[in-house]
């Protein structure tokens, strides 16, 4: 995880040396990151943005390449100037991932999503103390419905994030280790006693492993 800051640098690079920004949204989209895409967090654009996952919910793949009109016009034209960019797969448009996907837009539009992810994630965040005052703990960070928490003090060889997973598993929790971190990632409708559960089987993983 980094400041918004680095994403405000980044943009004011790539205009200085006429370098595309892309975005990839494919995870923090749709609201992971406590606004609708990570981006939001500053005042810049990207000239291209990618988004999946969150599109549907999870429940079709779909996903979504998007540019900016001045991209979008460079490659506009008749056929016979022959510099349209030609793309296409069998899997283009699938109407189920689409309707998928509408049903999903259709839940943001009617419902503050957002708003709900805000106070999981205040009540997230009250509880991460007591996984920072363990001793194998060297970090924890949060931004909105994404947690990592950091280990120390273990050797590649151990596996201990596949250990955390597999005592979670066994206490029916799923959780996300990427090496040494251990990842909270819940789905937006988990709830606050949902909540309790994943955040007590996790720490006592990281703490009697």
């Amino acid at each position: 995880m980094y400041h918004p800051a680095y994403l405000t640098g980044a943009r004011k690079l790539t205009k200085e040396y006429d370098v595309h920004l892309i975005a990839d949204e494919i995870m923090t989209g749709f609201g992971r990151t406590g606004k609708m895409f990570a981006f939001d967090h500053t005042e810049v654009s990207p000239d291209f943005m990618t988004l999946s996952k969150g599109l549907t919910g999870g429940y079709l793949p779909l996903s979504v390449v998007m540019t900016s009109e001045n991209i979008y016009n460079a490659f506009y034209c008749d056929y016979n100037e022959h510099k349209a960019f030609l793309h296409s797969h069998s899997y283009t448009g699938n109407p189920l991932a689409c309707a998928a996907a509408l049903a999903t837009l259709e839940i943001f539009e009617n419902n503050d999503v957002l708003a709900d992810n805000e106070k999981k994630a205040s009540y997230i965040k009250k509880k991460l103390g007591k996984f920072q005052a363990l001793s194998n703990v060297k970090e924890v960070r949060q931004q909105g419905m994404v947690t990592a928490i950091e280990l120390q003090g273990y050797d590649a060889k151990e596996r201990i994030g596949l250990r955390i997973y597999e005592y979670a598993l066994s206490q029916g929790v799923l959780l996300r280790p990427l090496g040494h971190i251990i990842y909270f990632m819940p789905p937006y409708i988990i709830s606050y006693e949902e909540i309790d559960k994943m955040m007590n089987v996790a720490y006592e993983g990281i703490k009697n492993i």
